[in-house]
């Protein structure tokens, strides 16, 4: 999360896009919650140093909780408390530089260590189908026992955005790897299959972010490490079952916000009749 978030300027000069609110949570406790609804135990921030205000969000708010227990708020007071539950610790990680995905992941080796662990970008908001992406990745991860990385199709003309793999042997949306590019141009894209912001790795990959120079875009790429990560392993494509918000763009970010305000409890029926009141011709 060490990103400058250029494209959602002025709205991003001195608040962390990751702290953008779809609705009333910000888009990066959207992505805390998928992982601990996988299991996920320990989460690692990879941070600038203007996103102080993504610690403080999971940081216990003395203040605050003490007003709202003043005024008789339990509900409100209840759902502060439980922004991160008691089980998961939250480590922060200060990324020196924005040098690319790859170095932002290969900063959290000293924590990780030797363990399998997950990669999260909260610009890409992902609704599952009755279960989180992560957690059907995770699943994938304990049969095959190897790295997955979460896909899906993308337009032949945006294939300069993402990732693209190429695969063999599909069956029930999971594929193996047969090789990845980094935002190759349509004309030379191996397929259509788009990673989005959803890895689950074996720790192998930091011996090769190591290894592996600026590729596109002058940085570091994840892509990279992971095409040395083939000859070793495999690695696995999985088209996961669920709805990806790309809010890393103002058009994806404010569609996220109309399907979850569609979705929210409090405020799905009158938002719905609004939205019927408007003159959308």
């Amino acid at each position: 999360m060490a990103g400058l978030g250029t494209r959602f300027l002025p709205a991003t000069k001195a608040n962390p896009k990751e702290m953008l609110p779809v609705v009333d949570k910000p888009l990066i406790q959207y992505a805390v919650e998928e992982a601990v609804a996988a299991g996920v135990e320990v989460m690692v921030f990879i941070t600038g140093r203007t996103k102080r205000a993504i610690a403080d969000h999971f940081d216990k708010a003395y203040e605050l909780e003490t007003e709202l227990e003043q005024r008789g708020k339990t509900d409100t007071l209840a759902l502060v408390r439980n922004i991160v539950p008691e089980n998961v610790h939250c480590v922060h990680i200060r990324q020196s530089e924005a040098l690319g995905l790859g170095h932002a992941v290969l900063c959290a080796k000293p924590v990780i260590g030797n363990d399998p662990f997950a990669v999260v970008l909260a610009d890409d908001l992902v609704d599952g189908a009755g279960k989180g992406c992560l957690a059907q990745m995770v699943d994938i991860f304990n049969r095959e026992q190897s790295s997955v990385l979460g896909v899906e199709k993308v337009p032949i003309e945006s294939t300069a955005s993402y990732g693209i793999v190429k695969t063999v042997a599909s069956n029930a949306g999971l594929s193996q790897v047969e090789s990845i590019v980094e935002k190759p141009k349509p004309a030379e894209a191996p397929s259509n299959l788009g990673v989005v912001g959803r890895y689950i790795l074996t720790p192998s990959i930091f011996e090769l972010i190591e290894k592996t120079g600026k590729g596109a875009g002058g940085e570091i790429q994840l892509t990279d490490a992971i095409g040395q990560l083939l000859h070793k392993e495999p690695v696995y494509a999985y088209e996961f079952d669920g709805t990806r918000y790309d809010c890393g763009s103002k058009l994806g970010y404010l569609i996220a916000t109309v399907e979850h305000a569609l979705q929210h409890e409090e405020l799905r029926d009158g938002f719905r009749q609004y939205l019927k009141q408007l003159d959308l011709n």
